[in-house]
């Protein structure tokens, strides 16, 4: 076995529940019990966040994923329970699906992240407490340039998200092209941008949504940078995925920073926090030791 397989194969054997408190580990990680418990916690620590900014008189500058779906019901039970005011925070959307061509998905296409966080995230606020229609920047291959000029107006308080298959942040993958190596410090200063996504990503998505139907997935996306990303005060990702999602966590957890795994790039964030169910926090090689890999 290489040195780089030994070194995945032994992250891979800690059980989960040793992750939490290992000396090796890189980056803050918090298990929790399931993806009910997760979105739960995702919503509260939102809602709290706008709280403390809304009693300082203060924007609340936000970048927000479309997805882990957990937490959506949650966010709006809280936010409409509690009165809490959003007309101070502004929202700007972490990526977007695009056709072949660079185009947006048609509007009730299941990757079209716009159609689905109108609904979940913003439709079951009422008016008077919504983030005003003004305030939320969705992305698209016309609205980047402008998008970007927004985001860097001011500081980004909070970033939220998940991660991919190959630990990527927003659709900020592994770059595998063959004619050209995207380097760390590259992909560290990356901003928005379109790209084709990875055969990867397409088979995940599909095998995820799609009954691995991949001839419908989208094969382009267009989103914020990392360097967008790791800009803000706080960075919270969040997985309640399982399998899809276990060997990127352990990378990211004990790897040093690694192009291969974008989220690796987490520990140079001051204020950063991994946060996984633990059905992603497992991993078979660990729960197999008599397996010979």
């Amino acid at each position: 076995m290489d040195s780089y397989r030994k070194q995945i194969y032994e992250w891979c054997r800690i059980p989960a529940e040793e992750l939490e408190i290992h000396p090796d580990r890189k980056i803050p990680f918090r298990m929790v019990e399931d993806s009910k418990a997760m979105g739960l916690l995702m919503a509260e620590e939102l809602v709290e966040e706008i709280e403390k900014s809304n009693q300082a008189g203060k924007e609340f500058r936000v970048i927000i994923p479309c997805g882990p779906s957990c937490w959506y019901a949650d966010w709006v039970r809280l936010v409409n329970e509690r009165r809490v005011s959003l007309k101070h925070v502004t929202v700007f959307h972490m990526d977007e699906c695009l056709d072949w061509e660079g185009k947006l998905l048609p509007k009730n296409h299941p990757y079209n992240f716009r159609t689905f966080m109108e609904e979940h995230f913003y439709g079951g606020i009422p008016e008077e407490l919504n983030v005003p229609v003004e305030r939320r920047f969705f992305l698209s291959p016309e609205t980047m340039d402008r998008v970007k000029e927004e985001i860097w107006k001011a500081p980004i308080d909070y970033t939220l998200g998940g991660w991919g298959q190959d630990g990527h942040i927003a659709y900020n993958q592994a770059k595998r092209m063959p004619y050209m190596k995207v380097t760390l410090e590259m992909l560290r200063n990356s901003t928005i941008h379109m790209q084709y996504n990875n055969d990867d990503t397409i088979l995940a998505l599909a095998n995820r949504t799609l009954g691995t139907a991949y001839q419908f997935v989208p094969p382009m996306s267009v989103t914020l940078g990392i360097k967008e990303c790791m800009s803000a005060k706080k960075v919270r990702l969040f997985s309640d995925t399982g399998a899809w999602k276990m060997t990127a966590l352990r990378v990211a957890l004990f790897s040093e920073p690694d192009a291969e795994y974008p989220m690796t790039l987490l520990q140079e964030h001051p204020d950063a926090l991994l946060t996984a169910t633990r059905n992603t926090a497992e991993h078979p090689i660990s729960l197999h030791p008599e397996w010979e890999l």
